[in-house]
């Protein structure tokens, strides 16, 4: 029997495998649908599948207070969800996938201004890692090369961190987890919808890949996806949790390999490495009981 204490860890590690394959899914969806339009229909579809739930299971779905769910919406699904799929049509699964879980590495830096917890010891040594590897993905020295898909990947990591620090400061305290992340998708995939419409063109190839790279997103990407994500951290401090996701940008990189023949170069790959190893020691630091964030202020 599983123990309480590690439900919540458990919950990561299928996220993670949700997440992880998903890449090579979402890569293969943009040959059919422009990416902003795939993510506003992953987000919707994501919010239609947990409104049945909700129905079957009887229980209400009113609306929590606008200044908190609307900003979680636009940090969560319009950001993060959207700037992934955007990065993606300029850049490999693998590269976007690492590039993107650099979110606790943008956690951590935003947990010093907003949730008052110093970055300590060799937490310093993991920024230096990740942005020594930034460094050789960008390539700066080659003025030549694309970085259209790098940035807006950075970005969504740094949107999905925002989200995080939003839900740890303002979250009420009686707030109804699946309720909340019904009414986040919601709005924020309504956004979504606008922007595709005056950004995207309006075409799909409805192949049978397509529908099953969206039942894909909606029901396991973003539905199920975002319930396991609320509920971890919403029992563990904000870096286990963004820590613990750390298998699935290599399950990214190794399924785009294996089946989009996305090979890294010397330099990408290096780079890559250094982001994953800098992830590994904050994760390793967290877990530590010694080392485990100081308790949260008081949610305002």
């Amino acid at each position: 029997m599983i123990r309480p204490n590690r439900l919540p860890l458990l919950a990561l590690f299928f996220l993670s495998l949700i997440w992880g394959y998903n890449w090579v899914v979402m890569k293969v969806a943009l040959a059919s649908c422009p990416p902003l339009l795939f993510a506003s229909m992953r987000v919707m579809g994501g919010a239609v599948v947990l409104l049945l739930i909700l129905k079957a299971m009887g229980r209400p779905i009113p609306l929590p207070p606008l200044g908190y769910i609307l900003p979680l919406g636009l940090f969560q699904s319009t950001g993060f969800v959207g700037l992934t799929l955007w990065a993606l049509e300029f850049g490999g699964a693998g590269k976007t996938a690492v590039l993107v879980y650099m979110m606790p590495i943008w956690l951590l830096l935003l947990a010093w201004p907003f949730l008052g917890q110093k970055i300590r010891g060799l937490e310093w040594i993991s920024l230096l890692l990740s942005f020594c590897g930034l460094l050789l993905i960008l390539e700066p020295w080659h003025v030549q090369q694309s970085v259209e898909g790098t940035l807006l990947a950075i970005l969504s990591g740094i949107s999905w961190a925002a989200s995080a620090i939003w839900q740890k400061r303002k979250a009420p305290g009686d707030l109804d987890l699946l309720n909340a992340t019904v009414w986040q998708m919601i709005l924020g995939g309504a956004v979504l919808t606008l922007l595709a419409f005056a950004v995207d063109p309006v075409s799909i190839h409805p192949t049978p890949g397509f529908f099953m790279a969206l039942s894909y997103n909606a029901i396991l990407g973003n539905a199920l996806a975002w319930l396991l994500w609320s509920y971890a951290l919403h029992h563990l401090p904000p870096g286990v949790a963004g820590m613990g996701t750390l298998l699935a940008p290599l399950i990214g990189v190794l399924a785009s390999w294996g089946q989009l023949g996305e090979r890294p170069g010397l330099l990408e790959g290096a780079g890559m490495g250094l982001i994953l190893l800098a992830m590994m020691l904050v994760s390793v630091l967290h877990l530590r009981p010694q080392e485990r964030l100081p308790p949260l202020p008081a949610q305002e």
